[in-house]
């Protein structure tokens, strides 16, 4: 049994509490339930929601995001110093906040080109 398991069960049996009827009587119910959780303020939620709010219809938009979005992250890189490599430097571009929303605008703009307006992607992969 792992040490992980072994704690997981331990918080699990700790967290059945038993109340008497009576006890659940006096009890008010507030104190029955569990207590809600806290919010979670996003600050990057309303540009989150223009970017994914942007209609890609037009055809120089999309040969623009193409163009101007990268399909690599450009910061991965792999250092080297006579032919061996010293260090490997991992992608950067996760660690942007709104990563997945631009990745998928870009994706919008290339299906665009590709089935609206019948043009060969191949260029932008």
């Amino acid at each position: 049994m792992k040490v992980f398991d072994n704690t997981t069960k331990r918080i699990f049996l700790a967290s059945w509490v038993s109340i008497s009827h009576t006890e659940a009587s006096n009890t008010p119910v507030t104190q029955l339930q569990e207590p809600t959780p806290k919010v979670f303020c996003d600050v990057l939620l309303p540009l989150r929601r223009q970017v994914d709010n942007i209609q890609v219809r037009d055809r120089q938009l999309a040969h623009r995001l193409c163009q101007l979005i990268p399909s690599q992250c450009p910061f991965e890189r792999d250092v080297k110093l006579f032919g061996k490599t010293l260090f490997h430097i991992p992608p950067m571009c996760k660690l942007n906040p709104l990563y997945e929303e631009v990745v998928s605008l870009r994706f919008r703009a290339m299906c665009y080109l590709a089935d609206e307006c019948g043009e060969d992607i191949s260029q932008y992969c």
